[in-house]
């Protein structure tokens, strides 16, 4: 086991046992040098027109098992925001971007959740952005230069998942690393075993329901 992976287990150990979650570091994305290669990878995997995700399913049971996650995140989410079809629109994005970016989903909302707290319209203090507190500098590497569309929920989303990605395939798979250089704290536990403890809120197990005659 990495020294890095030892460091994470440790500290989410104590969380676990205390209930104590270590305050954030401030930072955010660094921006770094990119390869042409990878700067034209990064922005062919942001392209879009903005328009909401069509979620498409292999099979109907995939589509049941995807509305009962859908209600299940619903209710955990009803706090952060009340109105029904923002928290639908929010949660079907954030499914959609997540699995086009190889991630876990429960991983992304748990960065959501210690980034902006689920607020549209966050600012942090180094000018990250939004939902997933993308740096503006993004916009130049590998979007249209219009940092203000950040604001608009799938671009940030897009963006955030398309960048975390990034840095775990830059931290050959490395999670904890990984999460550290998204907030400019790499190699520190505190904004890790944050994201770690939040990813666990937002687990979920399918439980199809059993039909009658089953029973």
């Amino acid at each position: 086991m990495s020294p890095s992976r030892r460091t994470l287990l440790a500290w989410a150990g104590s969380v676990g046992l205390t209930g104590w979650t270590p305050p954030a570091q401030a930072g955010g994305q660094a921006e770094e040098p990119l390869a042409d290669a990878v700067r034209t990878a990064l922005a062919s995997a942001v392209a879009g027109d903005g328009a909401p995700p069509r979620l498409e399913f292999p099979t109907m049971d995939a589509r049941l098992s995807h509305l009962r996650w859908l209600g299940a995140m619903s209710q955990r989410l009803v706090k952060r925001k009340p109105d029904f079809d923002v928290r639908r629109e929010f949660l079907e994005t954030v499914w959609y971007e997540s699995r086009r970016a190889g991630l876990d989903t429960a991983l992304v909302l748990g960065l959501i959740e210690v980034e902006s707290g689920f607020r549209k319209y966050a600012i942090s203090s180094v000018g990250a952005r939004s939902y997933m507190q993308v740096m503006p500098f993004w916009a130049r590497l590998i979007g249209d230069g219009d940092a203000s569309r950040l604001f608009h929920m799938q671009t940030n989303l897009r963006f955030g998942c398309v960048i975390l990605r990034h840095y775990l395939d830059r931290e050959k798979g490395d999670l904890f690393m990984a999460l550290g250089r998204y907030n400019g704290s790499r190699g520190q536990a505190p904004y890790p075993t944050m994201v770690m403890a939040a990813r666990r809120r937002w687990e979920y197990t399918d439980l199809p329901a059993v039909p009658a005659a089953s029973r």
